[in-house]
């Protein structure tokens, strides 16, 4: 067992950029896990420049300086993200705070559909479930429980002061990085070994996929969110913004946020127009959506940019999603890329021991 170790070790580390790439990996995924908390403005910062060095490097080929360039490009995308807040947020508060307004009457609405289900089918469901279910909700809406949200709504709003700091740090952040793009570089390179080879070559095949991935993951979440609130809005659904955003964005977590999104909808449905045409309407609508969104809209948008198996993405969601959150689905599928990209470009030394040869 120990030889054969020792000849795996031998034959898939004797090249010393592969060693050059562990460190740089290890290094990396150490740096993000035990301090993405404290670099937070950094690394916002840096996936906002890399999405928009596009722009400026297409400016650039127009003759702009990057100085200018960046400078519009950072207006052009404040400007968009302060008509979001001004308009979009508003709109998805009140609807929130209606939505959690409306929730005991849609609850309650439910335990009597559910306990005219106990009384037909007791068999499968009794008065007892249905009660113990009943006194844990009303437990959820309790005044306690009011006074422990309204604390951590305090909480929320001290941390606005952190919040009003990174508005201000991670625009400057950006503005540095994509002017000063090059001198960064080759300021960091410093940092690493001379024999970077390999991890180069990993870093030039994963740079455009990771561009193309997020490019298109951020206009799936358009598309998608904008045709869902056209279609909820002229169904008549209520909470059309708030249902439409957040169709939207379960395309972030691939094959589980469709599923998790589904349930409010069907439960505002439900609570709004029951068991009725309507509610068929809206469900058959939102399945063809979700339908084209899979079949048509992702492969025209990642055709080259993901090539993973749908058991390797979940996996990745699982993993990357546990160790860094909301970022890390996001970035859970480039990150898998860069994973399946270490593999096929790792140096494989072929194995010419006697011993070893099955031929």
């Amino acid at each position: 067992m120990l030889e054969f170790l020792k000849e795996w070790y031998t034959t898939r580390f004797s090249d010393p950029q592969a060693i050059t790439l562990v460190f740089i990996l290890i290094g990396i995924t150490l740096t993000l896990y035990f301090g993405a908390g404290l670099l937070a403005p950094l690394l916002v910062a840096l996936v906002l420049a890399f999405l928009l060095e596009w722009p400026v490097a297409q400016m650039a080929k127009l003759g702009i300086n990057r100085t200018a360039g960046a400078s519009i490009v950072l207006v052009a995308f404040l400007g968009l993200m302060l008509v979001l807040f001004l308009v979009l947020i508003p709109s998805l508060w009140r609807q929130g705070v209606s939505l959690v307004t409306d929730l005991p009457s849609m609850l309650d609405k439910g335990m009597l559909v559910i306990r005219d289900l106990s009384n037909d089918y007791p068999q499968f469901i009794s008065a007892e479930q249905i009660d113990a279910s009943l006194n844990e909700f009303k437990k959820l809406l309790d005044t306690q429980h009011l006074l422990d949200f309204g604390k951590q709504l305090l909480g929320f709003s001290a941390s606005l002061l952190v919040l009003m700091v990174y508005v201000i740090l991670v625009p400057l952040l950006v503005f540095f990085f994509l002017k000063d793009k090059q001198q960064l570089i080759e300021g960091s390179k410093r940092f690493f070994p001379a024999n970077r080879g390999l991890a180069r070559k990993v870093w030039f095949e994963m740079d455009q996929q990771i561009f193309n991935y997020i490019r298109g993951k951020v206009i799936e979440i358009v598309i998608v969110g904008v045709v869902s609130y056209v279609f909820f809005a002229i169904m008549g659904l209520r909470y059309s913004a708030l249902l439409g955003v957040l169709t939207g964005l379960s395309v972030l977590i691939p094959y589980v946020g469709a599923t998790l999104v589904t349930l409010p909808i069907a439960l505002v449905a439900f609570v709004q127009w029951g068991i009725g045409p309507e509610f068929g309407y809206l469900m058959l609508g939102y399945g063809i959506i979700q339908a084209l969104d899979g079949n048509l809209l992702v492969p025209i948008l990642f055709s080259d940019a993901v090539d993973l198996h749908p058991v390797m993405i979940i996996a990745a969601v699982l993993v990357f999603g546990g160790l860094w959150g909301v970022w890390g689905v996001f970035f859970a599928i480039p990150l898998a890329s860069l994973v399946k990209a270490v593999i096929n470009a790792w140096p494989n030394q072929p194995d010419n021991n006697p011993k070893l040869d099955l031929e």
